[in-house]
């Protein structure tokens, strides 16, 4: 179980928000493989008031989209306020303040990682945040261990942390790296352990180096944290929600997701595109999905190519046919654990909201 303020989780894992991933279609998936809770990506404070067709599609929530989570990233205590007021008239449950984003463009402008630099600014913005919604919905934070391995960054990060929960924030995600880490080296889960003992048995959700089933479950067994977090160990792996929830249940690992069902997962997910974005987007926007899920096939590097190459529905469909048609004529699916891909865009990967 997990409780994020009055929200009751029947399982102690939730999907990050993942800026170019998380709409609509990815959050629903993530639902059907067992998945309770789903944040949207992460938005500018200032683009969520100015509106849009564009900013609209981006913030649609589901009716079975719940409960979700709206992340806001901004630097003005004001304009964040305002902009999470206006994520609860829209139908989000949550409101999650990013203090974690470690991109050098974000920083520039003083948000996301930036703000554990700054903890007068970060505990106002907590402040005024909560102040226009706290009492409808919880609000939750997610930060990064501090800017750097510094005595001062770690002690702008405890009092960043306990100013959040002093305001009464139902839950913290704090990311084992440091901001100028980004995504470079492993995440220190000693420190989250570190962290859990610190508030006690306030709730505390551990995020970085998630790739696995097992990997999920040792962070929980292993720092104590109340949950955890999971980011691009869910792009292109729905699969993963199920396999944590078997463990979780004392059950075995299921076996890796065969390709006659990593078929029936991407049929799913077009199917889910094509009605959030239109049939004429939906392949060419699942391109950056299929370089992950690529990962689960016996022949991930030509399967890459080949999802690459797709731009229209026709291409779609011909590319499945190809290669996820006659499971017979493919290796058996072998379970990779920590996938290369994964782990090698960590240094290009990018948390930057649209129109940062």
């Amino acid at each position: 179980m997990l409780r994020i303020g009055i929200i009751q989780l029947d399982a102690p894992f939730v999907q990050a928000a993942l800026s170019g991933y998380s709409d609509v279609p990815m959050r629903l998936l993530a639902r059907e493989y067992g998945c309770p809770y789903t944040i949207n990506e992460v938005v500018l404070d200032r683009l969520v008031a100015q509106g849009g067709k564009r900013m609209r599609r981006m913030l649609a929530v589901s009716p079975v989209d719940h409960p979700v989570g709206g992340q806001l990233m901004g630097s003005e205590p004001e304009q964040f306020a305002e902009a999470a007021d206006l994520l609860v008239e829209m139908g989000y449950d949550v409101i999650d303040i990013n203090f974690g984003c470690p991109v050098k463009k974000v920083l520039g402008r003083c948000r996301g990682g930036f703000l554990l630099s700054v903890p007068d600014q970060a505990r106002e913005i907590i402040r005024r945040v909560h102040d226009a919604v706290g009492r409808r919905v919880p609000v939750t934070l997610k930060m990064r261990r501090g800017m750097d391995d510094s005595t001062e960054s770690e002690r702008n990060f405890f009092s960043v942390l306990d100013a959040a929960f002093e305001a009464g924030l139902a839950a913290v995600t704090v990311h084992g790296r440091t901001v100028k880490q980004r995504y470079i080296g492993p995440s220190n889960w000693e420190f989250l352990a570190r962290v859990k003992r610190h508030v006690g048995d306030r709730t505390i959700l551990g995020s970085g180096d998630l790739f696995s089933a097992e990997d999920c479950v040792r962070m929980i067994r292993e720092t104590g944290v109340d949950g955890c977090s999971i980011a691009r160990g869910a792009i292109g792996n729905p699969f993963i929600f199920r396999e944590v929830r078997a463990l979780l249940d004392g059950e075995p690992l299921p076996p890796p997701p065969t390709i006659s069902e990593q078929r029936c997962a991407l049929d799913r997910h077009y199917a889910l595109m094509a009605e959030h974005h239109g049939e004429a987007l939906a392949g060419s926007l699942l391109r950056k999905f299929g370089v992950r899920y690529s990962e689960l096939h016996p022949c991930a590097k030509e399967v890459r190519s080949a999802f690459l190459a797709v731009r229209t529905p026709d291409d779609w469909q011909a590319m499945l046919d190809r290669w996820y048609g006659d499971p017979a004529q493919y290796p058996p699916v072998e379970r990779r654990t920590r996938p290369e891909a994964l782990i090698a865009a960590g240094a290009s990967w990018s948390c930057e909201p649209a129109g940062a």
